[in-house]
This record gives C-alpha cells, structure tokens and sequence, in this order.
C-alpha cells in the first residue's frame, strides 16, 4: 500500500480526524489546568507545593486511566473505550467549575485525568492498526499533531477568556468534548486488525504475562523508562511553564502571551517527525529529537532576554512535542494485536508515574528558593538518559510486524 493512501482514502482520513479531534479536546484541558494554575496562584493564594500537587494528582488519574483503558480496549473494543473516556474527562472538567475548594478541585481533577490518559494509549492503537507498514508510524505521528492544536486551544482561552470571565469559565469550556463523543460514536469504528481477531481474548493476568515474555521484555523495559524519562520531563517543565514566565518577572496575561507563541512551535515539531520517521525510522527522529530537546531545557533556564527565552521556549516545544509525536508511533509497533493495546497502556501509565512526581518535584523546588537552571538541569539529565537507553537497548520497528515476527526482542 502507497504512503499516499494517508491522503487519497476518505476512510483513513475520517478516522484520522475524527480521533484527531478527540486527542485535540484531551490536550485542551491538560494544557488549560496549566493556565488555570498560575490564575488560581493569585486568587486563592496557591503555594508552590500545592501547586505541583493539583498538577501531580491530575497525572495520577491519568496514570490509572491509561492502564484501565489499555487493559479494557483489548478486551471489549477501542472503539468503545475511546467514547468512554473522553464522557469521563468531559463531565469531570465541566464539574470542575463548581469546585469551591482547592480540596474537591484535587479530587474532580484526577477523575478527569482518569479520562485524558486513557483516551491517548487506545487512540493511538487505533489508528496505528488502522494503517498500512508503510504509512502507520505517520498517521500516528499526524495523530500527535492535534495535542499541538490543543495546546493552541487552551492557549487561546487563557489568554482570551481567563483574565476577563475567570478560570471557571476555561473549566466549562472543557466540558464540551462530551458532545463530541456522540458524533465519534457513529464516525469510528474498531480497527480491522482487532475486529478480525480469531484467537480467544487473553485475560489481563495472560496479556501482562505475554508483555513481560521473553519476546518483548527488553523492549517493555527500554519503553517503560523511555516514557518515565519523557513525561516526567514533559509535564514538569510544560505544566509550570507559565508559572516559570512568572517567576522569571513577567505578568500573568505577558506570560500567557509568550507560552502561546511557544506553543505555535509545536506544530511544525510535529510535522517534521512524520515527514522523518518513515524516511529514517524511529529511532533516529526520538533520539535526536530527544537530545535536542535536553539542550533546549538548558537553554531556555539560562536565558536572561525576552528574545532568548522565547526562542529558547520554542526550540523546547519544537524537539520535546515532535519527540512525543515519534514515542506514540513507536511503542504500539512492539506488541501484536491481541496485546497492543495493553502493552501501550501500561508503558503510558508507568509514564504517568514521571508525570506525577515532575510537577510537584518542581513545586518543592521552587517552594525551597531553588534556582530555574538548577530544576531544568534535573529535567536535562532524565531526558539524556531516556535518549541513551533508547538508542542502546530499543529495536528498530520501522517496516516492521509484530504479528508475524518470529522474534520481535
């Protein structure tokens, strides 16, 4: 099958979109509670801990929903699953809006990351089965894309909405993605790879059991701390980002200013990893984007200029996102059918793990009078280490098929 059956065939595109939007909304409001964090700072007078433990505790709903999701998608369907978690985030944003203490916002908010992270592992496993060896890696970095959009969104209605109607407002906003979901309920179907399944279903215990094997445990082990390094290095440095503009002397609509011109990096990352993963594998575009993300970190904790900390900011998004983009189209490439989704849910949720110690670790640290360089550095090493474990111990999937792969170690 051509590369350019992407663009030429209206099922793939539909399907493509379709879950793009719904990976779009799932972006919108992790990147909105970034927003809504530096706004809730001044007007409930948030500490540096509490902050990063508001953070934490949405990364650690997302850590469960992954693995929920990951496990039930092999099980009954992505299709299915996919509807469900994207009601459960959207109902648990809209509620957000009502919270009247930083301790029910705590609670609503890890409902709503039980929906965000279980809708990215069973998108992303449907499309990648959706598509053909040689347009997959792609579609699925395409897929990303949308988080870049996302982003945007919620960039938008901080800058636009939260300092005129208030971060209540940002939280309704959020819950509009439930309607989407009954457009996606007659729009997406299962995948034919999953649909044609003959074998039986494998219970849980058989499919962690078939992850860790022999066949697949280097390959679970170097993507399990391939993702720790990523999204713990992703959400500590991103969720604090306007909050570090503060820090650093800016005002708070100044802020939201120069993190939505960031933010706009994204999208060209994005591209230029799906233009280079089927052109040079999987591998190649993680690790280098990987180190050039490293080096943008330590950069942009070093720069004393609006014109530095802005370029710095946009290398940042640029390599780091462009690198999630290459991760999302690598890790469901190492499993077969019956376990893919799985495999990919725990690896994500494993992952949340980073993404639960990143933000508050960096609450400590600003609450201790830490330096920025001296957190981003923390953040500079996780992301090498991520990037040498990779290059060292990772296979190569590119043109590659789990399901019919003797041996895929």
């Amino acid at each position: 099958m051509n590369k350019t059956n992407l663009l030429r065939e209206p099922a793939k595109r539909k399907l493509l979109f379709s879950t793009g939007i719904s990976w779009l909304f799932d972006a919108m409001d992790v990147g909105i509670i970034s927003f809504i964090v530096a706004a809730l700072a001044v007007e409930w007078k948030l500490g540096a801990q509490q902050i990063g433990l508001l953070a934490a505790i949405n990364s650690i709903g997302m850590a469960v929903g992954a693995l929920l999701a990951g496990s039930l998608a092999d099980r009954y369907g992505r299709r299915m699953v996919l509807l469900g978690t994207i009601i459960i985030f959207s109902a648990a944003s809209g509620l957000s809006a009502l919270a009247t203490s930083f301790v029910i916002l705590c609670v609503l908010r890890f409902i709503t990351g039980v929906g965000l992270g279980g809708e990215l592992p069973v998108a992303s496993t449907l499309v990648s089965e959706s598509f053909s060896l040689s347009e997959r890696g792609r579609a699925v970095v395409l897929l990303e894309s949308f988080w870049a959009c996302g982003w945007i969104v919620a960039a938008l209605i901080a800058y636009f909405i939260i300092p005129t109607y208030g971060w209540r407002v940002a939280f309704v906003i959020g819950a509009l993605p439930g309607f989407y979901a009954l457009y996606l309920r007659r729009s997406v179907q299962d995948s034919p790879r999953y649909t044609g399944l003959r074998s039986r279903k494998l219970s849980f215990r058989e499919r962690v059991a078939s992850v860790w094997s022999s066949k697949y445990r280097r390959s679970t082990l170097t993507l399990w701390i391939l993702w720790f390094t990523v999204v713990f290095s992703y959400y500590g440095m991103f969720l604090w980002l306007p909050t570090v503009m503060v820090i650093k002397g800016f005002g708070l609509v100044k802020s939201f200013q120069y993190v939505l011109i960031m933010t706009l990096a994204q999208l060209p990352g994005y591209f230029t990893a799906a233009y280079l993963i089927e052109k040079f594998g999987r591998k190649f575009v993680l690790v280098t984007y990987l180190l050039l993300t490293a080096a943008s970190a330590l950069w942009f904790s070093n720069a004393d200029t609006v014109g530095m900390l802005i370029a710095a900011g946009v290398c940042l998004s640029f390599f780091n996102l462009g690198a999630w983009g290459a991760m999302y189209a690598y890790t469901p490439e190492l499993y077969p059918t019956e376990v893919r989704s799985t495999g990919v849910g725990l690896a994500a949720s494993f992952g949340r793990i980073g993404g639960i110690i990143g933000p508050y670790l960096v609450g400590l640290l600003v609450a201790n009078h830490k330096a920025i360089t001296s957190i981003f550095m923390v953040f500079f090493v996780a992301i090498v280490i991520g990037a040498l474990v990779l290059l060292f111990f990772g296979k190569e999937t590119k043109n590659t098929d789990p399901d019919y792969a003797a041996d895929p170690s």
